[in-house]
């Protein structure tokens, strides 16, 4: 069994080369949001499945979905986890997608927008994911980000918990649209915390 105390994790800046594994953990992150996404753009993507199309859209670089704005955990050049996030400082257009709109209006604008963070189910408990959530903390004091959000699922308690006890406050919320992609129902919530 992987002990992290005994053995050394990295974090890093990701590279291309790693888009299929974020592709796998951003599907881990997002509840089956990303999933209900990929097949929307699976007319542009003719013959790929969808952890192909995730992986295609993290290889891309200068958007906001990119493995530009990742940071990867690994060890011994195995990766065991991730966090995605960018500074969201323009509203997106109104979403004309009923299942995706909720995710639209829980918009923190001038923040860094956490938009995932997952491990392997093998390296979870272990400090990894809060040392990911530091280096996002890290990155917004260092770029003068005043502010970090994020949206997390009423229904994954253990996740808002935690974000709670990272110093997050739920400050609005929106009902998850039921789709059969999507894990989760009940609300979407609107966390955010100081980047002090």
């Amino acid at each position: 069994m992987f002990d992290a105390h005994q053995k050394e994790v990295q974090l890093r800046a990701a590279r291309r080369e790693d888009s299929r594994a974020i592709a796998e953990l951003f599907r881990i992150s997002s509840g089956g949001v990303a999933d209900y996404i990929w097949q929307l753009l699976k007319p542009e993507y003719p013959g790929l499945d969808l952890l192909d199309i995730g992986e295609q859209r993290y290889a891309r670089e200068g958007v906001n979905f990119s493995c530009q704005n990742c940071t990867i955990a690994e060890h011994d050049g195995a990766v065991l986890g991730m966090l995605h996030a960018y500074e969201m400082n323009e509203p997106g257009e109104p979403e004309s997608d009923p299942v995706l709109r909720p995710y639209a209006e829980l918009e923190a604008l001038g923040s860094l927008y956490i938009s995932g963070v997952a491990l392997y189910p093998e390296y979870r408990g272990l400090g990894i994911g809060t040392r990911l959530m530091n280096a996002a903390l890290l990155t917004a004091k260092e770029r003068g980000i005043e502010k970090l959000s994020l949206i997390a699922f009423e229904q994954n308690q253990g996740s808002w918990q935690l974000y709670l006890r990272l110093g997050y406050d739920v400050v609005d919320q929106r009902a998850v649209v039921p789709h059969p992609l999507i894990r989760y129902t009940g609300n979407a919530l609107l966390m955010t915390r100081p980047a002090t």
